[in-house]
């Protein structure tokens, strides 16, 4: 019997698209990390380094929009396929300005917020474009086995970043940066979806409204990323910001570094998990689930402790990958398929937007009222913000609309 979890490997469609994602993410796992060195090998400035990051994040915010309308209006695949190329095309012109020594700021940042802009535009494609590629019964494994294979990626990125800027330099680190976003280009290549999948468009300001009017149309849509804005600003600035410096005075870097690469294998689990267990009311038990990610705050504030700190953090992996995996089912089978790329990228924007917040509010925070007290208040405004959204009828009644689809025989 094949395993629940690779039941949608069977389709060739499917099997293209998270191909592109995973090698997508990979990519994206290497990028900053190439690009931070890059420009420490050129300046040494943190300032410059700041301005040449966040010219990417400005991009995403600005555009992510933009991206949901576009996706919304022409082939996905075709779109992925360009975003992707694009992207290669920037990484390997950032490559050669530092191999061939004409790099400088202005340019980085420049090239930045092109990589910026192309990640924003494919976003809303990528996301929306899983139930265009898998029979309904099986959105929710194809769901799982994304999110799986792209945390994959992004450890893979990771190191294989590390070892390419240590022994090779940051130049060959973007060039083969470049080289993994233009697999990702040619795996959308093969993706085959029938005619008619294009979705005529007519002005872009009105388009953008309707995907509002679409987005605000559901109690449960707008309440969960209105819940997530919050999680997501306490966690940029509790793991982000606060949490380096609670480590350095305790358990130390290398354990900072073992918490994180636990929480990552937490979610790995967390997505095999959510492949096999599929309750009729996904989307209830998954935003119940996310008053776990206060779990790590809570242990940095009050035990800051290597062991506690390591448990909290792979049960937080673990619960924010069922609620991953209940959003996008519950998206996908919800909303319908020409607006969806609009109303993930209204929720993509609300993620952008929130983290940059966090991790700005914190540090002003955590001297003013101290590290435990900051941390404390994070924690409860997750659990608060989590109690508020399960008193919504909307997200206690939503259920599964798919159902479950048995293994088929290998």
């Amino acid at each position: 019997m094949t395993s629940p979890l690779l039941a949608p490997l069977r389709e060739p469609r499917f099997r293209a698209l998270v191909t592109g994602r995973t090698f997508a993410d990979f990519a994206n796992a290497v990028a900053p990390f190439a690009l931070a060195f890059a420009v420490v090998d050129l300046t040494g400035s943190a300032v410059d380094l700041g301005i040449v990051v966040g010219a990417r994040s400005i991009a995403n915010v600005l555009l992510v929009l933009f991206g949901g309308m576009l996706a919304d209006r022409l082939p996905r695949s075709v779109i992925l396929q360009g975003t992707e190329t694009a992207a290669a095309l920037t990484q390997a012109a950032i490559a050669a300005s530092v191999l061939c020594g004409f790099a400088s700021v202005p340019l980085l940042v420049g090239l930045s917020l092109v990589n910026g802009a192309v990640s924003a535009i494919s976003l809303p494609a990528a996301a929306s474009l899983t139930p265009l590629t898998v029979p309904t019964p099986l959105l929710a494994q194809a769901n799982a086995l994304v999110r799986l294979l792209s945390n994959v990626g992004r450890i893979a990125g990771a190191g294989l970043a590390g070892v390419l800027v240590a022994f090779a330099g940051s130049g060959w680190a973007l060039a083969g940066n470049a080289v993994l976003f233009l697999a990702a280009a040619l795996s959308y290549r093969r993706i085959r979806l029938p005619h008619g999948v294009r979705i005529p468009g007519s002005r872009p300001l009105s388009e953008l409204a309707e995907g509002w009017r679409e987005f605000r149309a559901r109690s449960w849509v707008w309440l969960v990323v209105l819940q997530f804005m919050i999680v997501n600003a306490v966690n940029a600035g509790a793991l982000r910001v606060i949490g380096p410096l609670v480590a350095d005075d305790t358990f130390g870097r290398t354990g900072w570094g073992l918490a994180l690469a636990v929480q990552t294998a937490g979610a790995l689990l967390g997505g095999v998990f959510a492949a096999r267990w599929l309750p009729r009311r996904m989307l209830l038990f998954g935003v119940a689930l996310v008053t776990v990610d206060a779990l790590p705050i809570l242990a940095l504030g009050e035990t800051p402790y290597l062991l506690p700190m390591l448990f909290a953090m792979f049960l937080s992996g673990f619960a924010i990958e069922q609620f991953g995996v209940a959003w996008d089912v519950s998206l996908q089978e919800n909303v319908p398929p020409e607006k969806l790329a609009r109303v993930y990228s209204y929720d993509m924007l609300g993620s952008f937007v929130a983290m940059p917040l966090g991790q700005i509010a914190a540090g002003p925070l955590a001297e003013h009222a101290g590290r435990s007290a900051t941390l404390l208040g994070g924690a409860a405004l997750v659990v608060g913000a989590t109690a508020i959204v399960l008193l919504n009828p909307q997200v206690r009644g939503l259920v599964r609309r798919a159902p479950i689809s048995p293994a088929a025989p290998g």
